[in-house]
């Protein structure tokens, strides 16, 4: 098999999520291409949970609405996604279950025991997805010495029971497909979340301030567990105000360091923000999007808070917006959001979604590109110090306490060179001057970096727009229907003349966005360009392939 799925679901709290590591990381050690997705409601127990695994020949970061092999861990779930299955479909299950299920005739099932194998073994209630694995391994052809070892990986608590169980389920099941693996490099899997992380710390990050808030939850979670082995300082403050007023703390100290949160939690940091770009304390914030107003979906995904990063807080400041949309991108792009905010000493917004955050795929550190390093300004002590001291690029040196030959003084007042408040006009008009200075040579600087990025058929004319996590689909798409793919990465400042290189030649230009008003078309619009045709999704769940395809297909017809 060239390209399948596998759809595994049950309750909240089911194992359902380690299930689907389990089996992406069997298919990743087979020479498969893996792409995993979550969908899971906000609860801890109860509920209905289910993970999309997708294996494929080629780097993928999409998931298909039809799948090939269901395992299902109750009845619901048959229930609630038979319908997805294809003409050669097959379901896995307990025995007891598929008695209660009303499937089709031509649906192939294969009935396994798995309540009691597990109580042959006195083994917990969970371990049932265990002998799921075990089932599914040995009806695609897998060999059982790597299942073993994959378990082994995955496991560090009851290893030699999950094993048990997992052996007894294979040898319950039977073949029901043959896959034909790949023979190519194997690539480690690993979230868009764990990615980041990685990033921020090749970027020099010191600290990580974070209150937990879905999607980036695992963002603080992964940088906890690699505090000591990277020398990181982690916090989990009480609430959102705390985690941005903390870290401005510690850049102030001269610490470089960054917070996590979703649209409620920058909400409350807005204020914070202007205080950083007033200030000049540089913090980078990982805003993590979820489908709103207010509460909205909170385990669910979407491009929503494209306007809200880019005009937040009040009065006008220079800011840093990014949006990547692969693992290869959040990884280039924390450490060099992480670099350039502490170059200009300016807030740096990374944009991303629950699809990034939580979707699992393969990285390829060889294919992140060179990452620039860019070293703060630093007083060197040799002049009287003046902390917002003007000069031509408006960057001013930084020095940090304690400094005994120096007054460090950081004001959210307006204030003059040497952070004495004042209400002068004159005064105000040269700092806000200076401030607004950096932006001309952020963007200068930023002509070096891939801001915009094409991929397709380059003599097409007709191109598919994306942001974000729409990437990988889109790019897929279009290499199978011929098409050109244009992605802005970098939102502010805007890559004007990147942007209007990229769509030259193109006469129909189609926006794909998750949100439902268009707010990458907004933002191109306020720089005089126009989009052809929209394609948008706004129910917090991503696009499936063969979803957008048939939209594709009718919007170029």
């Amino acid at each position: 098999m060239q390209d399948f799925s596998i759809l595994i679901g049950g309750s909240a709290g089911s194992g359902v999520d380690k299930s689907a590591l389990v089996l992406g990381d069997l298919l990743n050690q087979n020479g498969y291409r893996v792409y995993i997705y979550h969908d899971y409601p906000s609860l801890i127990r109860g509920g209905h949970t289910f993970s999309i695994i997708r294996a494929a020949q080629t780097k993928i970061t999409a998931h298909r609405n039809r799948i090939d092999f269901l395992l299902g861990l109750n009845k619901e779930t048959l229930d609630m996604h038979k319908t997805r299955l294809g003409d050669s479909g097959k379901v896995i299950c307990d025995s007891e279950i598929l008695k209660e299920a009303a499937l089709p005739q031509q649906i192939r099932t294969l009935a396994i025991p798995t309540v009691k194998l597990v109580k042959e073994e006195n083994a917990p209630e969970i371990m049932r997805n265990t002998c799921l694995i075990g089932a599914f391994a040995k009806a695609a052809g897998i060999k059982i010495e790597l299942l073993e070892k994959v378990l082994r990986e995955n496991f560090t608590k009851g290893i030699d029971t999950n094993i048990r169980i997992a052996k007894k389920g294979y040898e319950a099941s039977e073949l029901m497909e043959s896959i034909q693996p790949p023979v190519q490099d194997i690539l480690p899997l690993i979230s868009g979340s764990q990615a980041m992380g990685l990033g921020l710390i090749k970027g020099g990050l010191e600290v990580y301030v974070s209150y937990p808030m879905t999607p980036t939850t695992a963002l603080l979670h992964f940088l906890a567990e690699q505090a000591s082995e990277f020398s990181l300082k982690v916090v989990h403050p009480e609430n959102e105000l705390s985690v941005i007023l903390m870290a401005l703390g510690f850049a102030y100290a001269g610490r470089k360091t960054a917070v996590g949160t979703s649209g409620g939690g920058f909400c409350l940091m807005t204020e914070s923000l202007s205080l950083s770009a007033m200030s000049e304390v540089p913090t980078v914030i990982v805003l993590g999007q979820r489908p709103g107003p207010s509460t909205g979906l909170p385990t669910y995904s979407c491009q929503s808070d494209l306007h809200f990063a880019l005009y937040a807080g009040q009065g006008e400041f220079v800011r840093f917006v990014v949006a990547p949309g692969d693992l290869e991108e959040a990884y280039y792009w924390s450490a060099s959001a992480l670099n350039l905010a502490w170059k200009y000493q300016i807030p740096s917004i990374i944009l991303t979604d629950k699809n990034l955050n939580e979707g699992i795929s393969n990285f390829d550190v060889n294919d992140t590109g060179e990452i620039k390093e860019n070293d703060p300004y630093l007083w060197d002590g040799t002049t009287g110090y003046r902390r917002y001291e003007d000069n031509k690029t408006g960057v001013s040196p930084l020095a940090f306490v304690p400094n005994e030959n120096a007054v460090i003084k950081v004001s959210g007042y307006e204030h003059d060179e040497s952070g004495i408040t004042t209400e002068n006009a004159d005064v105000t008009k040269k700092m806000q001057d200076k401030r607004l200075r950096k932006e001309k040579y952020l963007a200068e600087e930023l002509k070096s970096f891939p801001t915009v990025k094409t991929y397709g058929d380059e003599k097409q004319t007709t191109a598919l727009l994306c942001w974000g996590s729409t990437k990988g689909i889109c790019v897929e798409i279009a290499q199978k229907l011929g098409l050109k793919v244009i992605q802005p990465i970098v939102l502010s400042p805007f890559p004007e003349h990147a942007f209007r290189e990229a769509i030259r030649g193109i006469k129909k230009l189609i926006a794909v966005e998750n949100n439902a008003t268009g707010q990458l078309v907004r933002l191109i619009k306020a720089h005089g360009i126009d989009v052809d045709d929209t394609i948008l999704k706004y129910d917090g769940r991503p696009f499936t392939l063969d979803e957008l395809e048939k939209m594709v297909k009718e919007k170029i017809a």
